[in-house]
C-alpha cells in the first residue's frame, strides 16, 4: 500500500505537535511494508521558525528520523498533484493545509481518484473558530479521522464529512522510551507558551508550584514572551528554549518528574483529549501530575498519573513524589504500562488499517454516501 501524506511539516515540530505523531504514523507504516510519502511546503512557518531559532544544524537530524519516507517539498505555487497522487491507495491530508489544497484533493477524488481520501484534524479550532475548519471543503473525502470522541461528534453535528472517526493521537515508541541517565533536576515541562490558552493555569500548575517547593526546574517551549520569561526567572526557573522533540525524552530522563498543563480549550470544551506531550512524556517513564482536564474516554487507567484540581494540590503532589521514590517509581510504571498497552503509534496504524477496511467495503459493496446523521465510528483503544 502507498500511503501519501499532506501535512505542514514532517521535518520541523517547531510549535508544531502534529509533526511528532506523524513521524511515528509513517515510520510504523513502514515498519508493516507500506510506501511513505510526505508533501509539505518548503517555505512553511514551522520550518522557517524553526530555522531561525536554531539554524540548519536543528533540523540536520529530524530530515533522518523516520528513514524510508519519501519527503517532496513544494514551492508557493502548490504541489504537483498528477505526480504526488501517482500510485496512491491512501491519501491522508492534516487540517494544517491551505484550503486550496484540501479542495483540489477533494475534487481528484470526486472526479474518479482511485484512491482513499482522509482528512486529519489534530486541533481544537472546530470548536474554537469554525470558521475556519468551514473554509475546507471536505465533499470528496471518504472519511475524517478526529483526535477525539468530542471533535467527532462535532463534525458529525456540523455535517462536516461523509463519515467521521476517533483517531487519537499516541506516542512514537521508537523515540520516546524511558533512558537510564542520572537525574540533574527536580522537574522539566516541555510545552510552549500557548498564547493566551492557558496563561494563569502555567502559573498556578507549574510557576507558582515550583517556586514554593523551592525545587530545581527547567522549561522548554517556544512563544514564550518576555514578560513570561521574566516570571520564570523570578521562581528561578531556567528557560531553555525550544528543544526538538526527538531530544525530548533526554530531558525527561534526566528530571524526576513532569507536569501536564491543558490549554484551556482541551480542558473545557474538548473533554477527553490530553494532547500528544501526554502520551510521550508516560512512554518515557517519568512520573507525572496533571492539572484537572476529564478523561472522558477513559484512555488512562487509575493510576496512570497524579490528578490534581488546584494550586495547593499541585504542591502536595509534587512534594509526595519527590520524597517518596518508591511512590514515583510506581507512578512512572504505571503510565508507561498504559502507553504500551494503547497508545503507541503501532497501535493507531492498527486502527488507520481497520478503518481503511472498513471503508474499502463499504466502496466494494457500492454502498451509497452516508448521511451525516450518525457516521461510523472506531475508537481508539
Amino acid at each position: 500500500m502507498k500511503v501519501v501524506i499532506f501535512c505542514h511539516s514532517l521535518e520541523s515540530c517547531w510549535n508544531h505537535g502534529n509533526a511528532h505523531f506523524l513521524r511515528g504514523i509513517a515510520r510504523e507504516l513502514l515498519r508493516g511494508g507500506h510506501a511513505v510519502a510526505v508533501h509539505e511546503p518548503a517555505e512553511g512557518w514551522s520550518r522557517s521558525n524553526a530555522l531561525a531559532d536554531g539554524g540548519r544544524h536543528a533540523l540536520a537530524r529530524a530530515s533522518d528520523l523516520v528513514p524510508g519516507v519519501a519527503l517532496h517539498r513544494y514551492e508557493a505555487a502548490g504541489p504537483d498533484l498528477d505526480a504526488a497522487l501517482d500510485g496512491a491507495d491512501v491519501v491522508l491530508a492534516h487540517e494544517w493545509n491551505e484550503p486550496a489544497l484540501i479542495g483540489a484533493l477533494g475534487t481528484r477524488r470526486a472526479a474518479g481518484g482511485r484512491f482513499l481520501l482522509l482528512f486529519h484534524d489534530t486541533h481544537h479550532r472546530a470548536v474554537t473558530a469554525p470558521e475556519e475548519i468551514g473554509r475546507f471543503d471536505l465533499d470528496g473525502y471518504d472519511a475524517v479521522l478526529a483526535f477525539g470522541e468530542v471533535l467527532r461528534e462535532v463534525y458529525r453535528e456540523r455535517g462536516w464529512g461523509r463519515r467521521v472517526f476517533t483517531w487519537h493521537e499516541a506516542a512514537d515508541t521508537a523515540l520516546f522510551r524511558p533512558l537510564a541517565r542520572e537525574p540533574e533536576r527536580d522537574l522539566v515541562f516541555i510545552g510552549n507558551f500557548g498564547d493566551g490558552e492557558r496563561d494563569a493555569e502555567l502559573r498556578g500548575f507549574l510557576m507558582d508550584p515550583v517556586a514554593a517547593l523551592g525545587i530545581s526546574a527547567r522549561v522548554h517551549g517556544v512563544r514564550w514572551p518576555e514578560a513570561a520569561r521574566a516570571e520564570l526567572a523570578a521562581r528561578r526557573i531556567d528557560y531553555a528554549g525550544w528543544l526538538p522533540n526527538h531530544r525530548a525524552p533526554e530531558a525527561f530522563a534526566r528530571a524526576r518528574v513532569t507536569v501536564h498543563v491543558p490549554r484551556r480549550p482541551y480542558a473545557e470544551a474538548l473533554r477527553g483529549i490530553p494532547t500528544i506531550r501526554m502520551f510521550e512524556a508516560l512512554a518515557c517513564g517519568i512520573p507525572l501530575v496533571s492539572a484537572p482536564w476529564d478523561d472522558a474516554e477513559g484512555l488512562f487507567p487509575e493510576g496512570s498519573y497524579l490528578k490534581v484540581r488546584d494550586r495547593d494540590g499541585m504542591i502536595a503532589a509534587l512534594a509526595g513524589v519527590l520524597r517518596d521514590r518508591e511512590r514515583a517509581g510506581h507512578l512512572a510504571r504505571a503510565g508507561l504500562a498504559a502507553v504500551r498497552a494503547r497508545h503507541t503509534c503501532a497501535h493507531r496504524v492498527a486502527e488507520l488499517q481497520a478503518i481503511i477496511t472498513s471503508l474499502r467495503g463499504e466502496d466494494r459493496m457500492s454502498v451509497p454516501p452516508a448521511p451525516v446523521v450518525e457516521p461510523s465510528r472506531i475508537a481508539a483503544s
